[in-house]
């Protein structure tokens, strides 16, 4: 027993001094210098220092698009357009017969949903169903996409790709004041049907058109939508280094459905890409830099104008009178010498570098002569002098400067007089950087020297010769990419049925899924393309087939075979985005306010959540009604503390490009349709609406409520339930009189407290119903 426990402690000492030695070898390689330590493989080595090859590959996505023949079926008289013939085909293939049509009223609820993102009126509901002519139906579908509610609808859907949001993400997080102006502009474009191709070339090169508008310019603000690290510290090169690589990659998975981002550090793993390739597709993004620009509205202009003149006057004669002028000149002439002396002034290094973070393009506005600025650029100095001058001069007195109420000031001068709208935009910056394959893909190890080039499994970039953003544009919609059409109309499908011929919307490459229908997402890209790149009209094809119209209800005898549905044996249930459930409620209940486009909104959430925000906290002051009561749509997304109600139906975070959104099913979701103040205002407004609109009488007001949430009638077995529960709310009500009371505060009608409180009770349940928040 001794001798085995002695062997015992010999063993662990001996691993111990194993450890020991290996833990000493692999510190003292730790302490080596980068160029001492050992090497691993560098794909960029050889291959970044000469052009690749051109790349093959017999990928379905990579192959040249053609127009496929339609299939002949048996069942020609299910057959309502092209789409029809592909879909039965491979049904009929699998001898499995296409679902039923759904009824009247689950058809414009449903096509309600899908093309404006709100549910039908009552009025609406009846004048279709009342329609018995032939072109009912299309009647509907084109009034439908005329409605400037369509663009709100298919606008988040942009967004989601265009990983937009109102702050710049990372710790501080601070708030961009004009990203909406981007947002109004998508909401626009979608509404006037601009083509596709156009909507393309102006956000990725709207700034480069031949006599460019301010609105084409405010297109390019999908570049500007990246996250930007605003936090001490972060080496300026780094920061611009990582917004063009998000920018890069950003653009490919939109526009290409590739996950080029695999190639930054590397060749791809999987698809013929290069790590070279990535950095040539970066370098046409590499020449650009950030401006704000002045981007009005319509009825901004002249007020602005008439009194601009005044506005600059009392401003000039508010900094005199604080002897600003002098003091930010010689701030200036500071920050200069800290520039031109680093290391001098460790204090002064700070504040440049923060003023740097804080502000875009700080060095070349130092360089300009102050009349040469723009307004918006001295005003970004002075506010910037104001509110960091003590860190620069640590030994004057700062309380004698009275800047703080200087700033109160100059704040409520800048409210009362009117001011332009403005927008985050990119123009050509004719002092751009290099650009080089980057190592590992780190910022600051720079190998080969690239120029801007596409990748080569695909067709050649046209030969300009200064080639530039709208070069990489043309290269995105030539007639030889058949990357692009397949790409959009598949994320059009998926929209429409749940998920995408090719279910993996984002990834189009060897890694991805296989189209369940190829040779129909090649006839919807190719007529998609060579029909003016409408998308309406894709849209309006899609939801005018008799694929679209099928019943969604579950077929047991597909359960097995199809659970899926990539057959599309029927249309599929989907529960509705985070924006369209809270958008359903409130017009549900008639408090959407229907203004289009515009600044975000903040409704109403609990203080501690603005608390959260790690770099400071939030200022989120709840917007009045009926401001609040907009669309989702404008919700205000700060990015580390984005809106619970969003955050808990799955919008996405916006740090990256979304094409798919997850739908998950929690018990939260459930308490916030039932407690959150936004949805229980909707109720109680709901159950007033029912006492305006409808006729005396349990049944018809019940009849009204299921039409407005439901764009039906209730059931029999429905109508008992709601019975019982009405008069158990009602029961429960009259025992506690101050409950009642509160609950049915909003509803003048002239009944008793528990019978209006009842009825909200009701309205609750109606708005947590599953049916509530799912398209059918």
């Amino acid at each position: 027993m001794r001798r085995q426990c002695d062997c015992t402690r010999r063993s662990l000492a001996g691993l111990l001094v194993l450890v020991l030695v290996l833990g000493a070898v692999g510190y003292w390689e730790f302490r080596q210098p980068a160029e001492q330590a050992a090497r691993l493989p560098q794909t960029s080595d050889v291959a970044a220092h000469r052009p690749p090859a051109k790349q093959t590959t017999e990928h379905w996505s990579f192959q040249p698009l053609l127009r496929p023949k339609v299939p002949p079926v048996q069942n020609a008289a299910w057959v309502r357009n092209p789409i029809d013939s592909f879909v039965l085909a491979l049904l009929e293939a699998e001898k499995i017969p296409p679902s039923l049509e759904a009824d009247g009223t689950t058809l414009i609820r449903r096509l309600s949903l899908d093309l404006r993102g709100l549910p039908p009126t009552p009025a609406e509901i009846e004048m279709f169903l009342a329609d018995g002519s032939l072109i009912a139906y299309e009647r509907l579908v084109d009034r439908l996409l005329a409605s400037p509610q369509y663009g709100e609808k298919w606008a988040r859907h942009w967004l989601d790709l265009a990983r937009y949001a109102d702050s710049d993400g990372f710790e501080k997080d601070p708030v961009r004041p004009h990203a909406w102006r981007y947002r109004h502009w998508v909401i626009n474009a979608l509404n006037d049907d601009l083509p596709f191709d156009q909507f393309t070339l102006e956000q990725i090169a709207g700034d480069l058109l031949p006599g460019a508008t301010r609105e084409q310019k405010v297109a390019t603000g999908f570049h500007r939508n990246a996250l930007v690290n605003r936090e001490g510290g972060v080496p300026l090169e780094q920061s611009r280094f990582e917004k063009i690589v998000d920018r890069t990659t950003t653009v490919a998975t939109v526009w290409l459905g590739l996950t080029f981002h695999c190639a930054r550090c590397h060749d791809h793993k999987y698809d013929p890409i290069t790590q070279r390739e990535f950095y040539e597709l970066f370098a046409f993004l590499n020449t650009t830099e950030d401006v704000d620009i002045d981007a009005p509205l319509p009825d901004e202009l002249q007020p602005f104008q008439e009194r601009r003149a005044e506005f600059l006057q009392k401003r000039a004669e508010l900094f005199e009178r604080y002897d600003v002028p002098r003091l930010k000149t010689e701030w200036e002439q500071l920050l200069r010498s800290t520039r031109e002396h680093p290391g001098r002034y460790t204090a002064r290094d700070i504040h440049l570098n923060r003023f740097r973070l804080y502000v875009d393009n700080v060095d070349k506005i130092l360089d300009k002569p102050i009349e040469q600025r723009t307004f918006h650029e001295d005003d970004a100095f002075f506010k910037f002098f104001l509110g960091y001058f003590r860190d620069v001069q640590p030994n004057l007195e700062w309380s004698k400067l009275n800047f703080p109420d200087l700033w109160d000031e100059l704040t409520d001068l800048e409210a009362v007089y009117p001011a332009l709208s403005r927008a985050q935009t990119i123009r050509a910056d004719p002092q751009a950087p290099e650009s080089y394959v980057y190592h590992r893909g780190e910022f600051n190890r720079p190998g080969a020297k690239v120029t801007p080039g596409t990748p080569r499994v695909l067709h050649p970039s046209p030969a300009d010769e200064f080639p530039d953003r709208s070069t990489l544009a043309r290269w995105i919609l030539s007639q030889e990419n058949p990357l692009t059409p397949r790409v959009i109309v598949n994320r059009m499908w998926q929209e429409f049925f749940g998920q995408g011929i090719v279910r993996t919307t984002d990834d189009f490459g060897i890694q991805g899924a296989e189209p369940t229908h190829p040779k129909l997402l090649d006839w919807l890209a190719v007529e998609f393309r060579e029909t003016g790149w409408s998308m309406k009209r894709i849209h309006k094809q899609i939801v005018m087939s008799s694929a679209y119209r099928q019943s969604s209800r579950l077929r047991p005898e597909l359960s097995q075979r199809d659970p899926y549905n990539a057959l599309i044996a029927r249309q599929s249930r989907l529960r509705l985005s985070a924006e369209c459930i809270r958008d359903v409620a409130l017009a549900s209940s008639g408090l959407l306010d229907c203004v289009i486009g515009g600044e975000s909104i903040f409704p109403h959430q609990p203080e501690s959540v603005a608390d959260l925000g790690y770099g400071y906290k939030i200022h989120w002051i709840n917007s009045l009604a009926p401001e609040r009561h907009r669309r989702g749509l404008y919700i205000h997304f700060q990015r580390t503390v984005p809106y619970p109600m969003l955050a808990s139906f799955d919008a996405p975070d916006s740090s990256r490009s979304c094409s798919r959104r997850e739908r998950s099913n929690t018990p939260l979701q459930a308490l916030i349709l039932l407690n959150d103040p936004v949805f229980f205002e909707a109720a109680q407004t709901l159950a007033a609406r029912i006492f305006q609109e409808a006729s005396a009488g349990f049944d018809a007001r019940l009849n009204q409520m299921f039409r407005l949430c439901l764009a039906r009638k209730p059931t029999p077995f429905e109508r008992d339930e709601f019975q019982k529960y009405y008069q158990q709310q009602q029961e429960l009500f009259q025992r506690e009189p101050g409950s009642a009371k509160a609950i049915s505060a909003r509803i003048i009608a002239d009944m008793r407290p528990p019978e209006k409180a009842a009825w909200v009770g009701i309205a609750r349940v109606m708005m947590n119903l599953d049916e509530f928040i799912t398209r059918e």
